[in-house]
This record gives structure tokens, C-alpha cells and sequence, in this order.
């Protein structure tokens, strides 16, 4: 994980989190800080005659908690460089426990004494289905610049 230094990445490691269970109040306080409060997170009744039965977790609370999981040393992990390809492949529902899972894909050297370090990141859920799926990158502090 993002507990080392840039030169200690390789392609081709992988890291698998903890798990951790999404809880209703998770929901109810992410619609709080985000404004979404939309009926498909915060409606019993509405969420019940959708297409998922039942209230689901908001993507992007999803991939925060995701995120979470990552343990990053601010020592050797100096920001969240960025995410692309952001995929929602299924619904997070209250009582289902999810977590992460990152593997090395690619690694680029910068001139400023860091490097970005790029991953595979997939939320995975109880059932072992990928939940949430992206390419999650680094920068990484370089060991020489200590």
C-alpha cells in the first residue's frame, strides 16, 4: 500500500483491505455533507419500487470509504494524483461489507523529487463482485529526496 516509497513499488503488486459494512447511517450522513438526497438513498418507500428493491449507498460515499481504506503514510504519499475510468458496476446496499483491493499497473518518475504510482482499485463486496472499479494514482515522495 501507500505505506512506502516510489522506488519500492513494483507492477504487478497487490494489496486486499479490511472489510468494512456500509450502515445506514453511513447514508443518511454522507447525504448530509454531500446535499444528495436523492430518494434512491434517503426514501424507504421510493427505493423499494426502483429497480434495486431496496435504498442503496451513494456511489461517490462508496468510493470515499474506498478511499479510506487506503493506508497512506503522509511521509511517502504526498496527494491523490488522480482517478480515471470511475465505474459504478453494482449497487451498495445498507448491511453489505465491502473492501479494496489495489494492484500496481504503472509508475511514472518525476523530476520534483516524487513519482506517480498508478493502480488497479476495485471495491468488492461480501459476494466477492466487484462493486466500483477505477484507475487510482498516486504521488509518491522518492526515498532520495529524505
Amino acid at each position: 500500500m501507500p505505506d512506502r516509497y516510489f522506488e519500492e513499488f513494483e507492477p504487478g503488486q497487490r494489496w486486499v483491505t479490511r472489510g468494512r459494512t456500509v450502515t445506514e447511517a453511513d447514508i443518511v450522513n454522507f447525504s448530509g455533507l454531500s446535499s444528495d438526497f436523492h430518494p434512491l438513498h434517503v426514501d424507504k418507500a421510493y427505493a423499494a419500487q426502483s429497480r434495486f428493491g431496496q435504498r442503496i449507498a451513494q456511489g461517490f460515499l462508496v468510493m470515499s470509504m474506498a478511499t479510506g481504506m487506503v493506508p497512506a503514510d503522509p511521509e511517502k504519499c504526498e496527494a491523490l494524483y488522480g482517478v480515471d475510468k470511475l465505474r459504478f458496476l453494482r449497487p451498495v446496499f445498507i448491511g453489505d461489507t465491502i473492501h479494496l483491493e489495489m494492484e500496481v499497473t504503472g509508475m511514472r518518475e518525476r523530476n520534483d523529487g516524487s513519482g506517480i504510482v498508478d493502480f488497479k482499485f476495485e471495491v468488492i463486496n461480501q459476494d466477492n463482485q466487484a462493486v466500483l472499479v477505477n484507475s487510482y494514482s498516486l504521488l509518491m515522495r522518492k526515498r532520495s529526496t529524505q
